[in-house]
Parts: structure tokens; C-alpha cells; sequence
């Protein structure tokens, strides 16, 4: 057979155009009076076949003479129909369609095979399905009305046994038909399909038509394989503005932007004028190369084609703003906008949360989060109801915070509306519960998951290891690889950090060799730090720096600080001197790596060392210290710096320190000297972390824990300060610094002493 006999549904489609009426104004008759109703856009009055007045009714008027009088025309049933599907209304189908069984209607194959399509549009597929079972015949025009009904709802699966059913039957699919397969397939992600069916489009030679080349083109595109759908579309004879959009877009989500951008130069070039969601695929593109100057110029073609009030074109310029790092702008166009959708929200919270990371400073970064905190506060103000992705941004910006008030809020907030048992938010909900020092309750959303991925058991086998659980985390790996579950190279770091915190050398050696052999996971700088910190602790600084040697890249920065505080903590300076002249070759930008340097040789008093490091820090301008620390009591954030005496409470706060010092001192409390980043030999005599946890004990609940958020790692005097103030006032305080969380409980840390250098 040369070609599809296309002739019998031909002028059938799936657009209601092809299957309404040529009026718009649908007659009916009541006793007294010949009444239409009107869909919108038809003229006020029109008149019957007797030139009689009739009377336009609205929707429910409509529906309300129908049910009360008998069978009407069928062209009233479709636009009826037509409008339960524009409102989305199942029930007012039901009521028509138990219209068109009371008056037989139900014979007029037209209107059933219409009511097979509503009821798809309108999200009941059980009924469709036994409508469509009970049609008077069945042509092609049903068969792709219930195909497309199952695409629509997310069941792909049946839509291709219907598929297979209808060329079982012996019916020929259209182009429509053809193309709503090849959805399902994208659906499926399921290129083995799709290509059986694209094989049937060739052999019937109809991969030149347009409906079949865009879902070609997106089928492959889903599927990862970019040429063949470049292939497809090149292959369309006629491209329309959803072919064009379809490519740019397959380019963008197959990460050839460059290729993207291309296709849309040409597109305008060839005179074809873009939609919305093209430009929301071009600006996407733009933010994932950062490139604003391009963006800009989307920006201006929206605004020139009429799309500068388009929502969806709006929120993708905004993203953009957001990724380049133009958080100012990107309010303005957020502020400016008449309307907005969930989408806005949340491209603005995880705009904030990347403003985090791109942040200059540890105050900027944070006062980012809380701005995110604010807005997050809105939406829920707005009456707008937070997704999945709402809740997995805002948690995780209350996991950098600290903010465990917050996160406890929208923990709740997550059960209200059913969103805990998502497997996103629930690992979420695990790793900020575990960086708020919560290890209990995080293990609890973890034990009541339903389903967990990879990255729930990783997070916490990580969070145990963090909060020196140990035995903890290793059971729950072993558990993880009983349930199949295979382990990445994350999950390893976690695993061997728990050995390290617990100095298990065998299991952490074995799981070292597992990772090799068993998983064929190639080494990391993480996996080698978590073993020499390991070896560090226990003393052994030979094993350790035997260890260092056999690495197959150069050690950075990380590993020649740890290896030093080893050196420094056990006495052995010579190694100790030699990580030193190690890491200063790299002239290390953090001040925690100069204070160390500074700490091992004032110890060792050379002086001529000494002088060296301190001109490095001139030339990298560390000579300031930047120690700043946060706590966040009621929705309020409250800073301080050392020695800080411009808050409105630092006398009751000195106060309290100099009586907590004193105290200290009889449990054996020594303050000790550390080496700041200034001129300056001696210390500061308050930290910012004991005037923020003084400022705690001052102003919270006496069973409340302390969380506080510090800009630079703790010294050794604050920690060991901090160990005796958990004693003496038996309050739980938990401090985050740059590298670690630290839990402190009846004079005990998590980190066991080693999470401070110097």
C-alpha cells in the first residue's frame, strides 16, 4: 500500500473547529419560547428558521432549559460540551451526558465520540473508556480522541495499548493520531518505542508533515538524542512556530544552548514570528550560559512583539536577572508585575538561594536566605499554595541558615498540604533537620518515608557521621545495600567520614577498597581527606603522610591544613614545618589557613616564618579580621563582631560572659592565645560566637537550644569556652562555622575536639 487512506478522516481532527457547527449560537426549545445559547463572540441575536426572535440564554440558563425540556439538535449538544471543557467542569458533562442518554442521543455516533473527548479534557478517563466501549462503530476519529484522552491525563502506557488496538482492528492512524503516539512515548522516555512507530510514519511516508515532525523531533529530543531530532525537523516541510520552538528547546535541554541560539537567529531570519514559549526556551538558554547581553536583547524582542505583560516571558527574564547575578533588577521586574504565578515565587526564592552562593561574604549570603524567608512569608500571605519545589528551595535555604524555627514552620506547613510524603520534600526535611543539629527528628522524617532515592540515605548516612553517630551511619549504609540501593561517591565520603570521627581504620580502609573494586568509583580529594583526618586523630602522622604521597593528584589546601593540625595537636613539628611550606605555595585565600600558620610557628618561635605570613596576608588583604556571627530569635536575625559594644544590650552581654569566665575557670578553664589575622599578637578577648550565645542565654527560653551561625572556623578557646558553658547552664548550643557543625551537650562536642586548627 503506497500511502494511509487519509480520505475517510480527513476533515476529522482533534480541534474543535473541525467537529462544531458553523454557527456559534446553539438552538433549543422550551414550551414557549426558541431560546440559543451563545458562546462568546457570536452576535447578541440571531434569528430560527421563522424569523422568530430568539432569546440568548447564558451557560446555566442553558443547561437548565436543556434538562428540562426534550431531545435538542445535536450542533447544542457540542457547544455545550465544548464549554464544560473551556470550565474544566466534569459535572455539567455528566448532567449532559445523562441528557443525551434520557433522549436516545446516545445512538448519534457525532456527539459520542465528542463526549469521549470531554470527558479526556475534563480528567475522567473511566468514563471515556466506557463510552468509547459503547459506541455505535469506531473510527479514527474515536480511536484518537481516547489516545489523546490518556496522554492528557499521564497515562501513557494505556495510550499506546489503545495505539496498538486500533492497528490491531485494522484502522489507519492519522498524522494526529501518529503524533499523539509518539507523546506518549516521550512520556515513557521510551526511545524503543518511539522508533517503532516512526518506522510506520516512514514506511507511510508522512515524516514531512508538521504535527508529526514536532513530535518527532521532541520524542527524540526527551529521549537524548539531539541530531536525531535536528534530523526531524529538518525533514518538516512545512515548519510553523512550534517546530522552530520545539528545536530551540530540544537544543537547550540537550545542553547545546549555543545550537539553540542558532536556530532562533534563523527562525526570525526566515520570518517566523516566536511565541511565548519560545522566548521563555531562548531566555532559559541565555541564563544557563550567563550571558545578559543576549538575554537583554530577548527581553527587548518580547517587549516589541507584545509579550512585555506575558507571565511566562516575564518570569523567564526574571530567572534570567536572577542567574547573571542582577538580584536588584530582577525584584523591580518582580515588583512591577500586575500578576504572578507559583512560577514567579519560586524562581525568586531560588534566585535568593543562589544569591547565597554567589554571595561576597558570609553577611551577604546570608542576608540573601532571609530575604528568601521573606518572600516565602508572602506567597503563603498571597493565599497562592507552595509545590514540591517551593518547599525543597526554602528548606534547603533554612539548612544554610540555621534557621530550625523556620524549617520546624514549614515542616508543619508540608503536612498541612500533603506535600510531606513527596520524596523531595521529605529529603529535604532530613537535611535540614541535619544541619540544624536535629539529627533525632531527621532520622525520623527518614524512618517514616515511603520512598527514599539515593540522595535520602546519603544525606543521612552523612548526617550521622556528622554528628559523631558513627555506628549510626555505617548500620544505615550496610541497610542501604540491602535494599539495592548502589552508593555514589557522596555516599562513600559520608561512609568514610564516619569512620574517620570513630578511628575504624580497618572498616574504613575496606570501605575504601569497596569503593575501588566493587563500585568502580575512582578516588576523590574527599574520600583521601576523610582517611588522613582519620589517621591524623589517631596520631598516626606518618601513616598519614605516607598516605598523602601514594595520592594520585596533588593534595590541596584542605588536606595540608588538617595534616598540620595533626603535626601541631601530637608534637610532630618537623612534618608540621614541611605541610607548612607546603600550603603556603598555594598562598591560601581563607584566614583560618594563615592562623594556623601563624599559630604553628609562634609556637616554634620562628619569627623570620612569621613575618613571611604576615606580609601574604597583606599582599591577599587579610590583615582584618572578618569574624562575624549570627542568631535568629522569633523571625529576627541579630549580628555581632569581637568585641562588639554597639548593641543595645552588650553590658547585660559582657556581663554575663565575664561571670560564665569566671565560673569556667573552676572547672578548669584557661583562656588561651590564638593568632588573629592583625598586628596584633594577642586575641581578641570575645569572639563573636560567646556574645551571640551570650545574647541567646540572655533572651530565650531556658529550655530552647542556641543556634548560631559563625563567618570563620571557632578557635580552639571558644570551643573549649563554649564546651564548659553547656555544663554550667545544661542549655544545648549549636554553632555552625565555615567548615562544620558543631553540637555542644553537657560539655561534649560532636566533632570529639578535632573540628578546630588552632
Amino acid at each position: 500500500m503506497a500511502s494511509v487512506p487519509w480520505a475517510a478522516a480527513a476533515a476529522c481532527t482533534l480541534e474543535t473547529k473541525s467537529i462544531q457547527p458553523s454557527s456559534s449560537l446553539a438552538t433549543l426549545k422550551d414550551k414557549n419560547h426558541t431560546v440559543s445559547y451563545q458562546r462568546s463572540g457570536s452576535k447578541l441575536i440571531q434569528l430560527n428558521g421563522n424569523s422568530e426572535p430568539v432569546r440568548s440564554l447564558g451557560f446555566q440558563e442553558a443547561l437548565s432549559v436543556l434538562t428540562e425540556g426534550p431531545k435538542v439538535q445535536t450542533s447544542s449538544y457540542v457547544s455545550l460540551l465544548q464549554e464544560c471543557v473551556n470550565r474544566k467542569s466534569l459535572s455539567n458533562a455528566e448532567i449532559i451526558h445523562a441528557h443525551i442518554v434520557k433522549t436516545g442521543s446516545h445512538q448519534d455516533f457525532f456527539v459520542m465520540t465528542f463526549l469521549v473527548n470531554v470527558y479526556g479534557k475534563c480528567g475522567n478517563m473511566e468514563e471515556a473508556q466506557k463510552v468509547f466501549d459503547n459506541l455505535p462503530r469506531i473510527n479514527v476519529v474515536s480511536w484518537t480522541s481516547l489516545i489523546s484522552g490518556y496522554v492528557q491525563n499521564s497515562q501513557p502506557e494505556l495510550a499506546i495499548h489503545v495505539f496498538l488496538d486500533m492497528l490491531e482492528a485494522g484502522n489507519y492512524p492519522t498524522n494526529v493520531t501518529l503524533g499523539t503516539a509518539l507523546t506518549a512515548c516521550s512520556s515513557l522516555e521510551s526511545i524503543r518505542l518511539g522508533k517503532q512507530i516512526h518506522a510506520y510514519v516512514v514506511k507511510y511516508q508522512t515524516e514531512g508533515d508538521t504535527s508529526v515532525g514536532n513530535s518527532l523531533c521532541s520524542l527524540y529530543s526527551t529521549c537524548g538524542s539531539l541530531n536525531s531530532a535536528i534530523k526531524a525537523f529538518n525533514r518538516i516541510r512545512e515548519k510553523n512556530v512550534m517546530s522552530w520552538t520545539t528545536v530551540i528547546g530540544a537544543s537547550g535541554e540537550n545542553g547545546e544552548a549555543v545550537q539553540g541560539l542558532r536556530f532562533f537567529s534563523k527562525m526570525l531570519s526566515e520570518g517566523i514570528q516566536p511565541n511565548e514559549f519560545t522566548l521563555t526556551s531562548i531566555s532559559s538558554m541565555c541564563g544557563t550560559m550567563l550571558s545578559l547581553r543576549l538575554g537583554a536583547q530577548v527581553h527587548s524582542v518580547g517587549i516589541k512583539l507584545g509579550y512585555a505583560s506575558n507571565i511566562r516571558v516575564r518570569n523567564s527574564i526574571m530567572y534570567l536577572y536572577l542567574k547573571c547575578g542582577l538580584f536588584d533588577e530582577a525584584q523591580k521586574l518582580f515588583d512591577g508585575m500586575s500578576h504572578v504565578n507559583l512560577v514567579t515565587w519560586n524562581a525568586m526564592i531560588a534566585g535568593h538561594a543562589q544569591m547565597m552562593d554567589l554571595a561576597k561574604d558570609d553577611l551577604s549570603a546570608h542576608n540573601g536566605g532571609t530575604e528568601a524567608l521573606r518572600i516565602f512569608s508572602k506567597l503563603n500571605s498571597s493565599g497562592m499554595k507552595p509545590d514540591l519545589y517551593t518547599f525543597s528551595s526554602i528548606l534547603t535555604i533554612c539548612s544554610r541558615l540555621v534557621a530550625l524555627e523556620q524549617g520546624e514552620q514549614i515542616h508543619a506547613l508540608t503536612l498541612k498540604t500533603g506535600f510531606l510524603s513527596d520524596v523531595v520534600v521529605g529529603t529535604a526535611l532530613v537535611n535540614m533537620y541535619n544541619k540544624c543539629g536535629r539529627i533525632e527528628r531527621a532520622s525520623r522524617v527518614f524512618v517514616e518515608m515511603s520512598t527514599r532515592t539515593l540522595i535520602s540515605w546519603t544525606s543521612m548516612i552523612t548526617g550521622f557521621a556528622n554528628h559523631g553517630l558513627s555506628h549510626q551511619a555505617l548500620q544505615l549504609f550496610e541497610d542501604m545495600l540491602l535494599a539495592g540501593v548502589r552508593p555514589n561517591q557522596v555516599t562513600f565520603v559520608g561512609a568514610l567520614a564516619a569512620c574517620s570521627n570513630a578511628g575504624m581504620v580497618y572498616e574504613a580502609l575496606g570501605y575504601f577498597e569497596m569503593m575501588q573494586k566493587e563500585y568502580k568509583i575512582k578516588p576523590v580529594m574527599d574520600h583521601y581527606m576523610c582517611l588522613i583526618d582519620m589517621f591524623v586523630k589517631l596520631g598516626c602522622i606518618e601513616e598519614a603522610f605516607d598516605f598523602i604521597k601514594k595520592m594520585d593528584f596533588e593534595p590541596n589546601e584542605v588536606i595540608w591544613s588538617v595534616f598540620i593540625a595533626g603535626c601541631r595537636r601530637h608534637g610532630n613539628m618537623e612534618l608540621g614545618f614541611y605541610a607548612a611550606e607546603q600550603l603556603l605555595k598555594f598562598k591560601p585565600k581563607e584566614r583560618e589557613s594563615y592562623a594556623m600558620l601563624l599559630d604553628i610557628f609562634v609556637s616554634a618561635g620562628r619569627w623570620e616564618d612569621v613575618a613571611v605570613v604576615k606580609n601574604l596576608m597583606r599582599e591577599e588583604k587579610l590583615s582584618e579580621t572578618d569574624d562575624w556571627s549570627w542568631i535568629r530569635i522569633k523571625d529576627k536575625v541579630y549580628s555581632f563582631k569581637p568585641n562588639d559594644g554597639l548593641h543595645p544590650q552588650s553590658a547585660e552581654i559582657f556581663k554575663v560572659l565575664d561571670e560564665l569566665v569566671e565560673k569556667a575557670k573552676g572547672f578548669g578553664y584557661k583562656q588561651q592565645e590564638s593568632f588573629e589575622l592583625t598586628d596584633e599578637e594577642s586575641a581578641s578577648v570575645y569572639h563573636s560566637e560567646k556574645l551571640a550565645i551570650a545574647f541567646g542565654l540572655l533572651n530565650t527560653p531556658i529550655v530552647s537550644p542556641i543556634l548560631v551561625i559563625k563567618s570563620t572556623t571557632m578557635c580552639r578557646d571558644c570551643h573549649n569556652f563554649i564546651k564548659i558553658i553547656t555544663s554550667l547552664t545544661a542549655r544545648e548550643i549549636i554553632v555552625r562555622d565555615s567548615k562544620r557543625l558543631h553540637k555542644f551537650v553537657n560539655g561534649h562536642c560532636t566533632c570529639r575536639d578535632f573540628g578546630v586548627s588552632f
